[in-house]
């Protein structure tokens, strides 16, 4: 998950950003400030991947305020000025939101963070997990990274994959499934059983309104034996 903070010195702008990635999976809203010095001092101290950080405050600019952060540290801006927008883009930030902004668009600027904090953080192919399923008389060698979604289909299963567009089928309980999952990798707790027909990877997980999950594109629904145990994973 990504680690974040947001500074912007009007109150109702990090509300609307701790609002926001409420509903996102993959960022965790650790602190918002409305003093530069303070934030500057919490990412001197604690390890961060992303700054929302506004463009146009009283006591310091967004830029000068850009010079002093750690140089790995990814960079959202906003502002409800557009003239900065191509200084914001030189200074290589992730990207620009100007306000007030969508959620939709919110969504758009968190995904390409999210690409860059894959890129800089690669998977260690030696820690890889794999699962092993034995499917139309082939023994198929997946690994858990490329599993989007598990389908639960009566006797069956259906195991979505990416990149590929043909999903595994295989004769398997969800249950079973699961417990195969907890021994490919022991020590994660990557995947969630989101309703009766439903496991997903927690991580995959774009966005949640209305007891839907959102990902990759489809609509999951929470089950409501389920919910509790959803929402305590996204509890500090």
């Amino acid at each position: 998950m990504i680690r974040a903070i947001a500074l912007d010195d009007e109150p109702p702008a990090l509300r609307v950003l701790t609002h926001f990635c409420g509903q996102i999976a993959t960022v965790d809203l650790q602190k918002t400030f409305l003093r530069p010095d303070e934030a500057l001092r919490h990412l001197h101290d604690t390890p961060t991947d992303l700054l929302f950080l506004d463009i146009n405050m009283p006591s310091v600019s967004g830029i000068e305020f850009h010079k002093a952060i750690p140089p790995h540290l990814m960079v959202i801006f906003t502002t409800a000025y557009a003239e900065f927008a191509v200084e914001g883009f030189n200074l290589n930030a992730v990207d620009y939101l100007l306000k007030p902004f969508t959620f939709e668009r919110f969504q758009q600027a968190v995904s390409k963070a999210s690409e860059h904090y894959r890129l800089r953080h690669p998977a260690d192919p030696a820690k890889e997990a794999y699962l092993y399923i034995r499917a139309d008389y082939t023994l198929h060698k997946i690994a858990l990274s490329d599993i989007l979604f598990i389908e639960g289909l009566d006797d069956y299963l259906k195991i979505h994959l990416q990149p590929s567009n043909h999903p595994i089928v295989a004769r398997m309980t969800m249950k079973t499934m699961l417990q195969k999952l907890q021994e490919a990798d022991p020590d994660s707790k990557r995947f969630i059983r989101v309703h009766r027909s439903y496991i997903v990877p927690f991580s995959r997980i774009e966005q949640v309104r209305n007891r839907i999950i959102t990902l990759a594109g489809e609509e999951i629904p929470i089950g409501m034996s389920y919910e509790a145990d959803f929402f305590k994973r996204f509890q500090p």
